[in-house]
């Protein structure tokens, strides 16, 4: 019976696995992005030049440009300067640096970070699941008495030893 539970496990390892290249390669870029997240690595830097309104207060201007925790820096008359920008309080003319991450990474981050308000979030938990049934179904792909199994059982523990160690640094 063992037997037959192996094989049947390393079929659906297989095709799962065949299956999944995509998504996996889509979270393996995006992760290792979403670690650059609170940097300007990967962001595309463009200037903005608007017409807002005049004499708008500090908290209106950050709203209208949607920059979280705004704040001016320093005035010169009539013109207020904030991180990466600048706003003509008489005339309403605002110039600011504007950097993004680019549209396809993006996307690949909202995947990644999909939350139970996403469309897809149920994407993340098939993939979730589908990931863990590779942790267990790997213990199947070869015979218990091999050589090969016995040598991936020491990295099985060299790896969960790792992976507590870096969970409590």
């Amino acid at each position: 019976m063992e037997k037959k539970a192996g094989v049947y496990f390393r079929i659906i390892h297989r095709y799962l696995g065949f299956y999944l290249v995509g998504i996996m390669a889509v979270y393996s870029v995006s992760g290792i992005t979403l670690i650059f997240r609170r940097t300007d690595t990967f962001k595309k830097v463009t200037e903005v030049k608007t017409q807002l309104r005049p004499q708008l207060n500090e908290n209106e201007l950050g709203k209208s440009l949607k920059i979280k925790n705004f704040r001016f820096t320093t005035s010169e008359g009539n013109i207020f300067y904030f991180k990466n920008g600048q706003y003509n309080k008489l005339t309403g003319e605002t110039m600011y640096l504007k950097k993004e991450i680019p549209f396809i990474l993006k996307k690949m981050q909202g995947l990644h970070k999909a939350t139970t308000q996403s469309p897809i979030y149920w994407l993340n938990i098939f993939f979730g699941v589908s990931l863990m049934f590779f942790v267990i179904s790997s213990f199947w792909m070869f015979l218990p008495n091999t050589n090969v199994f016995k040598k991936g059982i020491l990295f099985s523990l060299a790896g969960v030893i790792m992976t507590i160690i870096i969970l409590f640094i």
